[in-house]
């Protein structure tokens, strides 16, 4: 808030506090730093988006090595993720290459008041907040802010550039790193080696064992393997479609020679107002209805591959996050990680990871549809056997006793008509049946303590499953039932008091030397939408304008508000013109804000997008 003279406070930055620390030789404060800009990267490894700001940071680490200190504040969403040895193998698998602070109980997540995964928060060389930004696309921003920033404290003296603090791990050699996602094809098995940048293909003995018989190069974390049926092999000429996650593509994979040609995607990730000729951490891949389905988990949709003409289509989602079923246009989906084909082809089974849901699509009366058999919503999640989503008519939460996931990355058809899924934060291998309870589904336990289960494949009677913070391949019963633990949780984060006439207000300032440029249409969008639906009487849906009355039900009590905002600013010429063909970067963020209704709660709710 502005003083009376119309200058704004600054704002000293709180102390980093929590567990501990890696990628560090100690315990940081932000007095070690002072004299170089810090950037606070607040995520979380389940979420994509967050792993999408990694990548975009590394260019912008890189150009200011010796004047800004990257520091992760690890900040979990899942239980699982609060296990400090859970956090230090994903550090050492998403290759972060800055010190990371481990906060499980929230401590500076809330002192910053951050409200999003991911949120950042730029620091200046006297220990000042600057900056906060919210979601994915600010690297140019931040680039930018920082190098006009530092030529104002270099000429003070107040910045003074200094040796990262950052101490890299050991890396543990082996066969296979943090594999993925695993293919029998011709006698031989083919491995997502997402830690290695590889396909990897294994021989087997009669004992199950493999040994490493080619390694075909040139992926960035492939996660998915889709084998394509022989006769469209023999048309396309490659026999294996990889979904090249952190390449952004998809690749065609020859077996007879090893060649690797891109099918869709050039490297860059798309964006809102991108076409199909751009892709956003493509998870998974499966044959179904003569075409390569694709798990999209970055931009939360499903989408087509035709491999005989290169056609590539959405077929599913609107890119909001979230659990909608209904036709696929309109449906919803959470960062879909595992894709699999029921025996008949009547069904395509899908986890969406972050909802921690087990989903299927199967025709409809009036087409394709998206229905959910486990999984009730973004925040709700566990480890428990039971009945389908279908005992509760799909009014399910954590405090029924329906079966829960927490975050599964897999799923596999089986003989008899269920599925395995593997349901990687609880480190268990799950069966749904969905003929049991009457036609209601039921989830039960196949093995537990396992580490980080990925995907699997069936051998006879035998599951293969991927341990993928094993780096192994293991075999798992299929007739083996084990009992869970049994927990359900809600992530809690801070509620959040208004008033029931609430103004929203989120915040965008474009960086140094762009401005918003309108010449083409609003450069701004707006989605708000709650959860239970009730709680918005007025305000809810889409526009342009990114503040918006909203009315809310002071009888709801509490709730979540869900808003999706984007804005555009392009390079501008001195004196603010956006010359023909100048380049435009566009920022958003999803939240999804818990707010509890008071009479005397205040009337005006702000969140940032991004900027100063």
């Amino acid at each position: 808030m502005a003083r009376s003279d119309g200058t704004v406070p600054r704002v000293r930055a709180p102390e980093l506090v929590g567990r501990g620390w890696l990628n560090t030789a100690g315990p940081l404060r932000l007095a070690d730093l002072r004299g170089r800009f810090v950037l606070l990267d607040f995520w979380t490894f389940c979420c994509v988006n967050c792993l999408h700001v990694l990548d975009e940071l590394r260019p912008v680490e890189e150009a200011h090595a010796d004047e800004l200190v990257v520091v992760g504040v690890h900040s979990p969403k899942f239980v699982h993720e609060a296990d400090p040895d859970a956090l230090l193998a994903a550090v050492e698998r998403y290759g972060v290459a800055h010190p990371v602070l481990d906060d499980p109980e929230l401590v500076t997540w809330q002192a910053y008041a951050a409200r999003a995964w991911p949120t950042l928060v730029l620091v200046d060389p006297e220990g000042y907040v600057v900056a906060q930004y919210a979601g994915e696309g600010h690297a140019h921003a931040i680039d930018r802010l920082v190098t006009s920033l530092a030529e104002e404290h270099r000429a003070r003296g107040t910045l003074q550039p200094g040796d990262s603090p950052y101490v890299p791990p050991p890396v543990v050699a082996g066969d296979l790193r943090f594999p993925a996602k695993a293919l029998p094809v011709g006698g031989r098995v083919l491995i997502a080696d997402a830690g290695h940048d590889e396909v990897v293909e294994l021989d087997l003995d009669p004992s199950g064992a493999g040994r490493v018989a080619r390694r075909f190069e040139g992926f960035r974390e492939p996660n998915g393997l889709c084998a394509l049926p022989a006769d469209v092999a023999a048309e396309v000429g490659y026999d294996v479609v990889v979904a090249d996650t952190v390449g952004h593509r998809l690749a065609g994979l020859t077996l007879a020679d090893g060649t690797v040609r891109t099918l869709a995607g050039d490297g860059t990730q798309w964006m809102q107002g991108d076409g199909t000729d751009r892709l956003s951490s493509p998870w998974d891949v499966v044959w179904w209805r003569d075409r390569v389905w694709v798990a999209m988990a970055g931009i939360h949709q499903l989408w087509t591959l035709d491999p005989r003409t290169g056609e590539v289509a959405v077929a599913a989602g609107t890119t909001n996050e979230g659990l909608l079923d209904g036709p696929l246009a309109e449906a919803w989906f959470a960062q879909t990680s595992g894709l699999a084909v029921a025996d008949d082809g009547s069904r395509l089974w899908l986890a969406d990871s972050e909802t921690s849901s087990l989903r299927w699509v199967e025709e409809g009366p009036d087409g394709l549809v998206v229905r959910t058999a486990i999984g009730s919503g973004l925040f709700d999640f566990g480890f428990r056997d039971g009945p389908g989503n279908a005992a509760t008519d799909g009014d399910a939460g954590p405090d029924d006793t329906i079966g829960l996931l927490q975050h599964p990355l897999g799923v596999t058809a089986l003989p008899d008509g269920s599925v395995a899924v593997a349901d990687t934060y609880n480190g268990a291998v799950r069966r749904f049946d969905p003929a049991a309870e009457g036609g209601r589904g039921a989830l039960t336990t196949l093995a537990a303590g396992l580490a980080e289960p990925s995907g699997a494949y069936v051998d006879g009677d035998h599951l293969v499953v991927v341990e993928s913070t094993a780096h192994r391949l293991t075999r798992v019963p299929l007739g083996a039932a084990v009992t869970t633990p049994g927990f359900a949780h809600t992530t809690q984060r801070p509620v959040t008091e208004v008033g029931a006439d609430l103004e929203l207000t989120i915040t965008f300032t474009p960086p140094p030397g762009q401005k918003v440029d309108d010449r083409f249409g609003p450069p701004s969008q707006l989605h708000v939408s709650s959860t239970p639906p009730g709680l918005l009487r007025e305000g809810e849906g889409r526009g342009t304008d990114l503040v918006r009355r909203l009315v809310l039900d002071p009888h709801a009590g509490e709730g979540v508000l869900h808003v999706a905002a984007r804005a555009a600013s392009c390079d501008a010429a001195p004196g603010g013109v956006v010359p023909e063909g100048a380049a435009c970067h566009l920022h958003q963020q999803d939240w999804g804000v818990p707010v509890r209704v008071t009479a005397d709660g205040p009337p005006v709710l702000t969140l940032p997008l991004g900027g100063a």
